[in-house]
């Protein structure tokens, strides 16, 4: 029986740049305590000490309520934005790790990263997943950079997934390019996965293409590789790796197949 493994690998960073209208403080509540800073999942809440309040920093936040769900601030003056466009609900449902988005039906970013595939049997025989999670607690990502990425992969053959898997897609004005409505550009959010396939001899194109493109973006992101294994539990797409100097992945998840037979397509 075929297994999955899902191996990560790490890329580098890189950082800057703006955004919208986020959560706001109300100064007239603030007295400038500062204990909200400390709970910002990407330091976004700042101390002006001109005028001795706080604010937040509309073009830094990712609307992931953690500050307003935990209730930081003692004076409640940390207020939320009306989330009146799809952007701004997209984004807060991406970065609150409550929520659960309406289409595919998962919390959190609103994907499973074909976790499920022994089941689900999204990556077939002589196929390649790859999830590629950008950004991180602490840094965020700005859907330009998402779509950096997404038109990288694309370009050399890379299936994006369809908005019934992951969400991403559902902002992609051309699924087999990967590009994003230009009007969502400038959101920032917590993170973001941008999801796709390619065939086993194509790997090696769409992983040149994440190591050039990771040059030309402000985040983080790491790389996993969803890839069917013999019955003996080896592949020889790993060999790619060797050929680009990337290191192999010392740990990983792994599907033994124990899900219905769609697996085997």
């Amino acid at each position: 029986m075929m297994s999955f493994v899902s191996y990560i690998i790490f890329f580098k960073k890189i950082t800057k740049k703006g955004a919208k209208k986020m959560t706001v403080i109300n100064k007239e509540l603030c007295n400038g305590c500062k204990i909200c800073n400390k709970f910002c999942t990407v330091d976004a809440i700042h101390y002006l000490a001109e005028e001795k309040k706080c604010y937040i920093d509309q073009d830094r936040c990712t609307e992931c309520y953690v500050c307003l769900r935990q209730k930081v601030c003692p004076r409640g003056a940390i207020q939320p934005v009306e989330l009146d466009s799809f952007y701004k609900q997209f984004q807060h449902v991406i970065s609150d790790p409550v929520e659960t988005h309406g289409v595919t039906g998962v919390s959190g970013r609103g994907t499973e990263e074909v976790k499920t595939n022994d089941v689900s049997g999204r990556v077939k025989k002589g196929e390649v997943g790859v999830a590629i999670d950008m950004g991180r607690p602490g840094m965020g990502v700005f859907l330009r950079d998402a779509e950096k990425v997404a038109m990288a992969i694309a370009a050399v053959g890379a299936e994006l997934a369809p908005q019934e898997h992951t969400p991403l897609a559902a902002l992609m004005t051309d699924l087999k390019t990967g590009k994003l409505e230009d009007a969502c550009h400038g959101y920032h959010l917590l993170s973001v996965i941008v999801e796709a396939k390619c065939k086993e001899g194509e790997l090696k194109q769409v992983l040149e293409a994440l190591q050039k493109v990771e040059k030309e973006i402000d985040t983080v992101f790491s790389l996993g590789l969803i890839i069917r294994t013999d019955e003996k539990g080896q592949t020889k797409v790993l060999d790619t790796l060797d050929e680009l100097g990337i290191p192999q992945p010392h740990r990983g998840k792994v599907n033994v197949g124990l899900g219905k037979p769609l697996s085997l397509a």
